[in-house]
């Protein structure tokens, strides 16, 4: 009889030493089932978010925005010698966005510059630059160009509002600025301008306008 209980009570021991290990295992294969569904949502989070930012970077940009209509809407005149000229216009909910860039020889582009800034006023280096992959809302790489942000050798940059600004070229400023210029090889300059403008000020012209 004794053996007998003893046999039971060492049964009853495993036993209870197995149920521990069960609970484990059932635990484990539930947080992994939890781990896959977690992974499977961030993945079409993702998806979802990146169709969306795909959407707005191709959304809502408006035909006939040459550089000459681009360039009277924003008072910045475009020098008879610039090349490559590009521009851009983006219509938002709360905001519009005019996007103009040309190209100069570099000792142009500082004359040019020159007589836009106030004489007390410098442009600055980009110390802290966005990354690689930053796309704004209204991003020149609609314009084949690179996101001036990002760049970092070569690139000056300044805000410009027309209050006030009695320069030669700023007189003819008409709205802020972000003004950007980057001396992307030896010699060539590219000045970028970007905008904020009221929804549906001047909508820009017809496709077929010059």
């Amino acid at each position: 009889m004794k053996s007998s209980s003893k046999i039971t009570a060492d049964e009853q021991t495993v036993r209870r030493r197995r149920v521990p290990v069960a609970v484990v295992v059932v635990v484990l294969m539930l947080l992994a089932c939890v781990a896959t569904t977690i992974g499977v949502v961030s993945c079409v989070a993702d998806d979802v978010s990146s169709d969306l930012s795909d959407q707005e970077m191709t959304c809502c940009w408006e035909d006939g925005a040459t550089p000459a209509w681009m360039s009277g809407q924003l008072g910045i005149r475009i020098p008879e010698t610039a090349s490559d000229r590009r521009a851009g216009y983006k219509a938002g909910q709360r905001y519009d966005t005019g996007l103009l860039s040309f190209a100069l020889p570099s000792d142009e582009a500082a004359t040019y510059t020159g007589r836009l800034i106030r004489n007390d006023t410098k442009m600055i280096g980009n110390f802290h630059p966005e990354e690689k992959d930053y796309r704004p809302a209204a991003a020149f790489g609609h314009l084949g160009l690179p996101e001036p942000e990002t760049l970092v050798e070569g690139l000056r940059k300044i805000s410009l509002c027309p209050d006030e600004l009695t320069t030669p070229e700023g007189k003819y400023l008409q709205r802020c600025v972000d003004l950007f210029t980057h001396e992307f090889k030896p010699g060539t300059t590219r000045i970028y301008v970007r905008s904020t403008i009221e929804p549906s000020v001047t909508p820009p012209p017809a496709s077929k306008a010059p």
